[in-house]
């Protein structure tokens, strides 16, 4: 598991109009790393609720990443085209990058779409797991930890189990 204070590891990945985007572009800001899935009905739920976006806009100098880790050759796997318009009937504004090696969610040990990681200005993962606590009341987790780090502070939690479908490698 990638633990938190480690470095988060570098990616170079295509968004969906094929634009490479790299981790190491975005040094010196607090990043979010989001794992996606249209299919996943739990990634689906937060996506129609505008959650993400919702938690995104609320912090409009963190860059928002999402990152679909769903091999090409899986039943859930969405073709760039209707994850396009799957983004824009549920107002998802952040790039959205296709990782189908697998090989950026294995290096942050991704398990669950979502599974969220933030990494601060200095490339330091410090916070792993759940975007809320899916119980009432809700925490949202990383609002609570780009808060924090807005304010100087740790997050607390630093991570939360991952709660949502497989990552389908």
């Amino acid at each position: 598991m990638l633990a938190v204070g480690q470095a988060a590891p570098d990616f170079t990945l295509q968004d969906l109009d094929g634009k490479t985007v790299s981790l190491a572009a975005f040094r010196g800001k607090t990043v979010v790393l989001e794992w996606i899935n249209p299919n996943c009905p739990v990634s689906r739920d937060y996506a129609e609720r505008k959650v993400m976006s919702a938690t995104a806009a609320a912090h409009p100098g963190v860059v928002w990443l999402a990152i679909n880790s769903t091999h090409k050759t899986h039943d859930n796997f969405v073709a760039p085209a209707a994850h396009t318009a799957y983004n824009q009937k549920n107002g998802i504004a952040y790039p959205v990058l296709y990782d189908s090696s697998g090989d950026t969610g294995r290096a942050y040990d991704a398990k669950t779409t979502p599974h969220m990681f933030v990494i601060d200005a200095a490339g330091k993962v410090v916070y792993n797991g759940a975007i809320d606590s899916r119980t009432e009341p809700n925490t949202n987790y990383v609002d609570a930890a780009l808060t924090a780090l807005a304010a100087g502070k740790s997050p607390d939690p630093s991570t939360t189990k991952p709660v949502g479908c497989s990552v389908k490698y």
